[in-house]
């Protein structure tokens, strides 16, 4: 994809900025019209139906046997043979900023522009960090990590490549991890989840994007069992919440619903090219959860957009880009269309 390597220059120790700071914007546009239309996170906007939730799920403690039948659940919607090679987490967040816990190694490489709280949290634990632009580029660090498909571009690597990485840096007494927070929607083939437990490769699987919940705090640490282990351990007893079992549980099982999920985000997003590019913006990646476009003049459509109440997510590093997350409901289909409209220059 196009932003890679010199593209994204200095953005790696930058301060980090994300997508839902729906408060700050909405202070910047006072006028805008409500509801705002948030489009700056790249999280499913159809979510997956909240099934009914036993009472007790709310009013006693999860067991061990409750955990140990979502990771059942979470093995069998990923392609992990191993249950107990899967450790469910209270979200992807805090499973990344526990890894410089588990993880030993002075030295971490990260494939570069991606979601910089990765960077950051190696960063404060002391570890030395950098942004490299080539996956052949982690093997020489202790712990490689990469996002893929990557966020915001949507790069992805190929599961034998980076099976072939993991095997390399495990045989030096390394560690690659890889953060599959968007790979549910992209297909069979392209998750390295099937191949594990494999070269001490770690994979972090989110739920809250594809499933659409993500206030829920879910998430997967995918590994070998000592690792996984070594993952509950880390987070203690009662981590993932009674309603956030039973919900995922439902919801891994689900398979049609998933199936015709990716049907709908890949529809929706070819509707979203073309609004983009009508509006003259360019597309240059993204995923079926998220596009990347560029425009020179994208602050302005930005601020357009703002204005009509439509979030989207901006960088200030790379200021002729913005990352739209895919609209839900008819309404929100129609208003960013016509701000996509008025945001468009003139026709000379």
């Amino acid at each position: 994809m196009e932003p890679s390597g010199n593209r994204w220059a200095g953005t790696d120790a930058s301060p980090v900025y994300h997508g839902g700071d729906l408060t700050q914007v909405r202070a910047r546009f006072p006028d805008a019209p409500e509801p705002w239309i948030d489009l700056s996170t790249g999280i499913n906007p159809c979510p997956y139906p909240v099934p009914p939730i036993p009472a007790e799920a709310w009013t006693r403690l999860p067991e061990a046997a409750d955990v140990a039948e979502l990771e059942e659940a979470a093995a069998q919607a990923f392609g992990v043979h191993d249950p107990a090679a899967v450790a469910a987490t209270p979200g992807t967040q805090a499973l990344i900023q526990m890894l410089p816990r588990l993880l030993t190694g002075a030295r971490v490489g990260i494939l570069g522009f991606t979601y910089q709280e990765h960077a950051r949290v190696w960063r404060e634990a002391g570890r030395t960090v950098e942004i490299v632009d080539r996956p052949a580029d982690l093997a020489r660090f202790d712990i490689g990590l990469l996002v893929n498909p990557n966020n915001p571009d949507g790069r992805t690597i190929a599961a034998d490549d980076l099976a072939a990485l993991a095997l390399d840096m495990a045989a030096a007494g390394r560690r690659l991890v890889v953060d599959e927070a968007f790979v549910d929607v992209m297909g069979e083939g392209a998750s390295l989840a099937p191949r594990l437990p494999m070269g001490g490769a770690i994979v972090l699987r989110s739920f809250g994007k594809t499933w659409g919940l993500a206030g829920l705090r879910l998430g997967f640490c995918l590994g070998d069992g000592d690792f996984a282990r070594a993952v509950r351990a880390a987070f203690g007893p009662w981590a993932v919440s009674g309603p956030a079992i039973a919900i995922g549980r439902a919801a891994l099982r689900d398979r049609a619903w998933l199936a015709e999920t990716v049907d709908r985000l890949g529809r929706d997003s070819r509707r979203l090219d073309a609004l983009a590019a009508a509006a003259g913006c360019r597309v240059v990646g993204g995923t079926p959860l998220f596009r990347l476009i560029a425009h020179a003049d994208a602050a302005r459509i930005a601020d357009r957009l703002a204005a009509a109440g439509i979030h989207v997510r901006r960088f200030p590093h790379a200021r002729d880009l913005l990352r739209l997350g895919l609209p839900g409901e008819p309404e929100a289909w129609s208003r960013l269309e016509i701000g996509f409209h008025d945001a468009s220059p003139p026709r000379k």
